[in-house]
């Protein structure tokens, strides 16, 4: 009897081997960020999911060249080695008020900006294309350039194709606009000088009239696209009856030109509202995840509110021309996705119009440009941050100003606890490396413990909270580390689950990395 139960003994699994791997969340060594609820099981305390707006800082450019306007937008931008560039299609409204009819009207074009760091940028003159008898300018696409396709330059986005087997002449590419009504591509070798690649719409049912964008989704060896529709009515080459809502419609590729798997985006407890553009993109932190930056259009109609907004005699010549140009508001919103179609979207703004100033709150402002870089901080050797961009001053005058916008790095959603604290506890999760990092920010008071736990939610010997001296400070990457060290590797493969104890402190992002050993450190105690 003692023999059979000594074998038993000796063959019975612990918690963490005998937790089915198969029902956990297998997250390898990516980078999660904290910015839905796929992973957390429980939330207590005080402990919530905290949406951070970015910082407003400099006007980078203003659309004030003769060619450009009050009307510039759908900006794409990206870093490309030492250069950020930025795609723009440039036109004027003379419908905004006496300061917008000063400028003449003139066509739609693409034009291109760069920069060395991301915060100052300038118009090369590329000497492509002529304006008013000159061609120092920094147009790239004219209708005439596109005239083969009726391509459309106001309706653009250029992305650099991340597809290791994209050929070089095609290494750029832009989707524009086009007849028979569609969505074309077209490419180039520089990301300057664009041509037609193919004659032929690649993707049909849509109404198109936004940024219309796709990539190359490194996680799934596919393309991906983004458009305009809407919800009902018609709106295509022949018929243009739009009903219902502006909406978001995807689909995938593998080679960027034979599209399949239309789906129209979900979203989890949010409203139906309009979304102008979607600016979706994989995160470059965390490929895996998609994020978008849709501008949410609401006409507000005529109220006290509304007439007590800035700019009312410029409001009011506006809605001559069509009534929701005088009375829609646009601002900025931030959601996210595991699959391209289900979006976790925050229904509260992520940009909102901002203090009353002269030309706020106006339709076609808080436009997120689609893409975001990292620049370095004011803040002496601090981490660098990322940059976004976005509109102001649409319609207003003669030029619309370009605003960068900084956010710390994975800083969209933190995980949130006041003083008294707060938790939180996750599924189960299968992880691989040795160390565990947390992109973190303390008050000087304030504190992060994380205990380790087996699936069924028992805390493992020498992972416990207890185990865990208080972390605090604010870095991108702070080892965890137990009173016997931070190497996690006996732990590597199996069913665990991870709870996190906060206070006064903030919690963007986690990550299993490889082993590093615990670094020496003085001791304070000794006698000099």
């Amino acid at each position: 009897m003692r023999s059979l139960l000594a074998l038993l003994l000796l063959t019975a699994a612990s918690p963490l081997d005998a937790a089915d791997p198969g029902s956990a969340i297998a997250i390898g060594d990516r980078r999660e960020l904290l910015v839905d609820h796929f992973l957390v099981d429980k939330l207590s305390g005080g402990a919530r999911l905290q949406l951070h707006p970015p910082v407003p800082r400099e006007i980078v450019l203003r659309s004030d060249a003769p060619w450009e306007g009050n009307a510039c937008g759908y900006h794409s931008v990206f870093q490309d080695g030492e250069i950020y560039r930025m795609y723009y299609h440039g036109g004027h409204y003379r419908h905004g008020g006496k300061p917008a009819e000063t400028r003449p009207v003139h066509p739609w074009f693409l034009c291109y900006a760069e920069s060395n760091d991301g915060i100052h940028w300038r118009r090369p003159e590329l000497g492509l294309f002529e304006f008013e008898g000159s061609k120092k300018n920094n147009i790239i696409l004219t209708p005439e350039s596109v005239a083969a396709i009726g391509g459309d330059p106001a309706h653009t986005a250029v992305f650099k194709d991340a597809n290791p087997d994209c050929p070089a002449d095609a290494r750029y590419k832009c989707v524009i606009v086009g007849k028979p009504h569609g969505l074309y591509l077209l490419k180039s070798a520089d990301g300057i000088r664009f041509s037609v690649g193919g004659e032929k719409p690649v993707i049909t049912r849509g109404a198109f009239d936004s940024e219309n964008l796709a990539f190359w989704d490194p996680v799934r060896k596919e393309y991906r696209a983004y458009w305009r529709i809407f919800t009902a009515g018609v709106a295509d080459g022949t018929t243009w009856k739009p009903e219902g809502i502006r909406a978001i419609r995807t689909a995938t590729s593998k080679d960027s030109l034979t599209w399949s798997g239309e789906a129209d985006l979900q979203y989890v407890d949010s409203p139906p509202q309009q979304l102008y553009t979607n600016q979706i993109q994989p995160y470059y932190r965390a490929p895996h995840i998609f994020m978008g930056f849709p501008m949410r259009y609401t006409d507000r109609g005529w109220s006290e509110s509304m007439m007590a907004l800035p700019g009312l005699e410029e409001r009011l010549a506006r809605s001559k021309a069509s009534p929701r140009y005088g009375t829609a508001i646009t601002d900025g919103l931030f959601m996210t996705s595991r699959d391209g179609v289900l979006f976790h979207r925050w229904n509260e703004a992520f940009l909102r119009p901002g203090p009353r100033r002269q030309g706020s709150w106006v339709y076609g402002d808080n436009m997120i440009f689609w893409g975001m870089v990292e620049t370095a901080s004011a803040l002496g050797d601090a981490p660098n941050e990322l940059s976004l961009y976005a509109s102001e001053d649409y319609w207003q005058g003669g030029a619309v100003s370009f605003r960068r916008l900084t956010l710390r790095i994975d800083g969209f959603v933190s995980l949130c606890a006041p003083a008294r604290g707060g938790e939180l506890v996750t599924k189960p999760l299968v992880f691989d490396g040795g160390n565990l990092t947390l992109n973190a920010a303390t008050s000087g008071a304030g504190s992060i413990q994380v205990e380790i736990q087996d699936g069924e939610g028992k805390p493992v010997p020498g992972y416990a909270l207890a185990d865990c001296p208080e972390l605090f400070g604010d870095d991108l990457a702070l080892v965890v580390r137990w009173r016997k060290g931070g190497d996690v590797r006996p732990l590597c493969g199996k069913t665990v689950r991870l709870r996190f104890v906060l206070n006064d402190a903030d919690l963007y992002a986690f990550q299993f990395v490889p082993y590093q050993p615990d670094p020496a450190r003085p001791d304070p105690s000794a006698k000099p």
